[in-house]
């Protein structure tokens, strides 16, 4: 397509199609939270329990784990500690527990963090708030970059015809 950095709709879309077109779905567990993996080396194999989103667990093996998940806790985000939280009288949501049907139209919202998730967070609940403050320890620096790349797009339109 035109754009040279796909956004999160794109992105799924593309993911949704590659699983039908190589017929993946069947493969892919959803739902499942990793509790251990142990690796046997006179089986040559992965032992990997996993806990279903109904409590149940299950043992799975293999020969090849991927593990690409950095620092997460699926169970509790990391929350610091905050003075006078008890104190305070307004909604306390964590991204990672976001209500469904959260309304902070015409809210007055704090997001106490700088990284991805409030990168994406403060600018689409600024459209629906009244007011939105972020609260950061140190600072991520972002350069916004248009979604088009013209350079690329010239060089790709004169080497596409040689």
């Amino acid at each position: 397509g035109e754009k040279s950095i796909a956004d999160g709709e794109s992105i799924r879309t593309y993911l949704q199609e590659a699983v039908a077109e190589y017929k993946l779905g069947d493969a892919i567990r959803l739902g499942h939270s990793v509790s251990k993996a142990a690796w046997s080396t006179e089986r040559a194999s992965w032992t990997v329990t996993v806990e279903r989103n109904d409590g149940a667990q299950e043992v799975l093996s293999s020969s090849f784990l991927f593990v690409a998940t950095g620092y997460y806790d699926y169970k509790e985000g990391y929350t610091p500690e905050l003075n006078g939280l008890s104190n305070f009288q307004g909604t306390v949501v964590h991204p990672q527990k976001w209500p469904a049907h959260l309304n902070y139209s015409g809210k007055r919202v704090v997001v106490i963090g700088s990284g991805a998730t409030a990168m994406t967070l403060v600018p689409a609940m600024s459209e629906k708030s009244l007011h939105v403050t972020m609260l950061q320890r140190s600072p991520t620096y972002v350069v916004a970059l248009p979604d088009v790349d013209c350079v690329a797009r010239s060089l790709y339109k004169w080497l596409a015809t040689r």
